[in-house]
């Protein structure tokens, strides 16, 4: 059943949701398909309970949905619009960013900058930095 929240706490949710990287990176494995926990860990290379704990904060977020199977969890986007959204978001933000390089050589994120390894020798030292809003702010 669909809820209607207000958008700026939908908003909130969804970037609390995001900005972790473990729990991004258990949403894209999740955007392929429902998952168990114990899969999701090995997967991910992580611990069930560090996976259940980001499971549980996506559920609170409205993001998953739970289905228990005898002993076992099964997890799933919440909704088929959601993955939609969620796809559609990836492609976007890819297709936006296709040529900037990657801002965090230690990206854990599979997949989230592919240009990592590249990004630094395409950086001249001698270049004016990028305008950076938050700098930018705290200077003043």
């Amino acid at each position: 059943m669909l809820t209607i929240a207000p958008r700026l706490d939908v908003m909130h949710r969804l970037g609390r949701a995001m900005a972790d990287p473990t729990r991004s990176r258990i949403l894209m494995t999740l955007l392929d398909g429902p998952a168990y926990t114990g899969a999701l860990a090995d997967d991910l290379e992580l611990t069930r309970t560090n996976v259940s704990n980001h499971l549980a904060c996506l559920k609170d977020c409205g993001i998953v949905f739970a289905t228990p199977e005898g002993r076992r969890t099964r997890y799933d986007i919440a909704d088929p619009h959601l993955r939609k959204a969620l796809n559609d978001l990836l492609d976007v933000a890819l297709a936006v960013d296709a040529d900037a390089p990657c801002l965090d050589p230690s990206c854990p994120v599979e997949g989230c900058c592919d240009t990592c390894a590249t990004a630094d020798a395409d950086v001249d030292p001698e270049a004016e930095p990028a305008f950076d809003p938050a700098t930018e702010e705290a200077a003043r």
